[in-house]
Parts: C-alpha cells; sequence; structure tokens
C-alpha cells in the first residue's frame, strides 16, 4: 500500500468515526483498521512508542 492509500484509508477511518453526518458502518471501520494495520509503519512491534520491543 503507497502512503497515499494509507493516509486516504486513514482519512476515511476518521471520517467515518468522527463526523457527524456521516452514518457509522461498522464493518467498513474493521476492515479499513485491519488494512492499515498491515502496514509496516503500524504493524506490531514496530518501535511504536509503549509497544514491546521486537524479539
Amino acid at each position: 500500500m503507497t502512503d497515499a492509500e494509507h493516509d486516504r484509508k486513514l482519512d476515511e477511518l476518521d471520517r467515518l468515526l468522527n463526523d457527524p453526518d456521516t452514518r457509522l458502518e461498522p464493518a467498513r471501520v474493521w476492515t479499513l483498521l485491519a488494512e492499515v494495520s498491515q502496514t509496516p509503519a503500524f504493524a506490531p512491534r514496530s518501535g511504536i512508542p509503549g509497544s514491546p520491543p521486537a524479539r
């Protein structure tokens, strides 16, 4: 996934969760979360503050 695609998905997720004029679509939220969590920058143990160190 390119950075632009990743940013677009995060923007959509933000809109779904925070825009009162947008209907919440739980299935779409979960799909977007699954997709963005697969990117290396957001994968578990990627050096995100508070995440456990890689073994």
